[in-house]
């Protein structure tokens, strides 16, 4: 029975400590939730400056108090500039397009958090409950190596696999130098060191942070730190240093990919179990009366309709309350849980067009998609990698063939581009 159970636990600690589990669902959830904070900032971009900008009813005197009382982060109090604020926005639309694609995921990620920070604290009065899940999973995705399947950096490091091992005898090659990747890092690191020295971002190595002890001086610096200790690693010193950084990386990953679980488990039960408290939940008016309010009837034809049929009411109030209380025990049951993700996955795009929240529901839905089976995720990603394939095969027939250059030497490929 001993050595069964340590067998068991030397099993578990090499699958964890050995690598990042959940490669598909991270990816998932990382171009859900990039994409829907992608669709809020442009479908906000003509009233940017009325949410979190100059012209607000928060200005920036007032935000700025509220962040010297709850200690959160905004990037947009460092400087009361409009170029700032503009410079601000535009990065957070162009770091969501970028992990959304996966390009330099690991930088993206962190560039991506502090957009959402930033936005966000600046005004935390906007929102309709979806900010509140994209605020948490930008933070999670942070920690993730959410960047092995479905992205640029995946694609980058097959084809430097391919060239660094040819057919005839694999041998190891020096990792490239990543000019890219050090030109980025240097930038970012300039951008800090101005915003610590030369605006009013008070960033404290020891206090005003996200943990007791710990200031956003200490860590924004130490997450660029790691960055470059992660390079001279890979670079210089590929043996036993690598598989160590490597084995921390999988365990945060993994630790966070839990955390993710977690979340959502406590999301629906908490959802579900007051739900059951309330009054209206229990006499099946709950929905009812958000049918006939304007805010949240973008379809009032549809809405009426809907609320004319009293059993249909009944049946949608008492179903989302019983799928969400029970979700968090059907991950007991394989099938069960896939049964229960399509029903909450219905709700939220019910929700999305009976009550006009289009960016809650993404975010709900980017969030239950780390339950998806990897064997459906396989299957959605090769038939999306056919159409892409085929899009641009037809691309290439339009343009036709390109006539050779006279005295044309093939160019060498490049590791970074």
């Amino acid at each position: 029975m001993a050595a069964r159970l340590h067998s068991a636990v030397a099993r578990g600690h090499a699958r964890v400590s050995g690598s990042a589990l959940g490669p598909c669902q991270t990816a998932i959830v990382r171009i859900g939730f990039s994409f829907t904070w992608l669709l809020f900032l442009l479908r906000e971009w003509p009233h940017r400056r009325e949410l979190y900008g100059p012209d607000g009813p928060m200005n920036w005197d007032m935000a700025n108090r509220l962040l010297d009382t709850n200690r959160a982060f905004s990037a947009l109090i460092w400087t009361d500039s409009t170029v700032w604020f503009e410079t601000v926005y535009t990065l957070g639309i162009v770091s969501s397009v970028l992990l959304l694609l996966g390009w330099r995921t690991r930088t993206m990620s962190m560039l991506f958090m502090l957009g959402v920070l930033s936005l966000q604290n600046r005004s935390i009065f906007i929102g309709d409950g979806g900010d509140n899940l994209v605020h948490l999973m930008a933070t999670y995705l942070a920690l993730t190596r959410c960047g092995q399947v479905w992205s640029l950096d995946a694609r980058r490091a097959a084809r430097q696999k391919a060239l660094s091992q040819p057919s005839q005898a694999p041998q190891p090659s020096q990792p490239s130098r990543d000019t890219t990747g050090i030109v980025l890092w240097a930038v970012l690191g300039l951008v800090l060191l101005w915003a610590q020295l030369f605006t009013d971002a008070r960033l404290s190595l020891m206090a005003d942070g996200p943990l007791p002890g710990v200031g956003w001086a200490t860590v924004l610096w130490g997450l660029w730190l790691v960055q470059a200790g992660w390079w001279l690693v890979r670079r210089y010193a590929p043996g036993e240093p690598r598989t160590i950084m490597d084995v921390l990386a999988n365990l945060a990953h993994n630790g966070t990919l839990l955390v993710i679980m977690g979340e959502v488990c406590l999301l629906y039960a908490s959802a579900g179990w007051y739900k059951i408290q309330g009054s209206r939940w229990q006499d099946g008016t709950a929905l009812y009366y958000p049918l006939h309010l304007d805010y949240f009837s973008p379809w009032p034809g549809l809405a009426d309709f809907m609320a004319s049929n009293g059993t249909l009411v009944m049946v949608l109030t008492y179903g989302t309350v019983i799928v969400q209380v029970a979700f968090p025990f059907t991950l007991l049951n394989r099938r069960a849980k896939n049964v229960m993700l399509v029903l909450l996955m219905m709700e939220h795009l019910g929700i999305a067009i009976m009550l006009g929240l289009p960016f809650f529901s993404l975010a709900a839905i980017a969030a239950d998609a780390v339950f998806l089976p990897t064997a459906f995720l396989l299957w959605g990603g090769a038939r999306a990698a056919r159409v892409r394939d085929r899009v641009v095969t037809r691309v290439r027939r339009l343009r036709g063939p390109r006539a050779p250059e006279r005295d044309e030497e093939p160019r060498a490929r490049t590791l970074i581009g």
